[in-house]
C-alpha cells in the first residue's frame, strides 16, 4: 500500500526544469491538501496568494491507501479550491517535486472561464468516493504539516541546486 503521506520525493524520470514546467504555467489551482495554509507555509516558507475557485467537470477523488486526492475527470461534478497566482520559480520547482510522480501537470478551465494549471492524477487506486478536505483536516493535517514542513527545506535546497 502507498504511504498515505508524503514521501521524500523525487521527480522520478521527469526532469524539473525540462519536464513539466517547461511550458512556464503561471497560476495553480489545488484541490487537497494544498488547500490547507499549514501544508503551504510548510513546504513554501510563506502563504502564497490565492483566490476560492472552482473546475467543473473534475473532482477530488479520494484514492486508496492515502490521505490526499487526485483530481479526475467528473462530467456533472465540480471541484472546490484555490487559485495560488503568485508562486515564483523555485516555489513552482519545490511543489513539482512534492507532487507524486503519479501526476501531470495540465491544463483546466475554472468556473470563471480562467484558464490554470492543476496537478491531474493519472494512477490507480481510485476510490468512488470525493475527498473530504474536513476528514483531512480532523484525521491527518497535523502530522501532514509537520512532515511537509521537515520535507519544505530539503525540496528548496534542491531547487536552488
Amino acid at each position: 500500500m502507498p504511504d498515505a503521506f508524503p514521501p521524500d520525493h523525487s521527480t522520478g524520470p521527469q526532469q524539473i526544469a525540462q519536464g513539466r514546467l517547461a511550458e512556464g504555467p503561471r497560476s495553480l489551482f489545488v484541490y487537497g491538501t494544498l488547500q490547507f495554509e499549514s501544508v503551504l507555509i510548510g513546504l513554501l516558507g510563506r502563504l502564497p496568494d490565492r483566490t476560492a475557485a472552482a473546475a467543473p467537470g473534475w473532482r477530488a477523488a479520494s484514492l486508496e491507501g492515502r490521505a490526499y486526492p487526485g483530481l479526475v475527470l467528473a462530467p456533472g461534478v465540480t471541484a472546490e479550491g484555490f487559485v495560488l497566482t503568485d508562486l515564483g520559480p523555485r516555489e513552482w520547482l519545490v511543489i513539482d517535486a512534492f507532487e507524486d510522480d503519479e501526476y501531470d501537470l495540465g491544463r483546466i478551465i475554472l468556473a470563471s472561464g480562467e484558464e490554470t494549471w492543476s496537478y491531474l492524477w493519472r494512477g490507480e487506486e481510485l476510490r468512488g468516493d470525493d475527498w473530504d478536505a474536513e476528514t483531512f483536516r480532523q484525521e491527518h493535517l497535523g502530522v501532514y504539516a509537520a512532515r511537509c514542513a521537515r520535507l519544505g527545506p530539503l525540496l528548496a535546497q534542491d531547487a536552488r541546486a
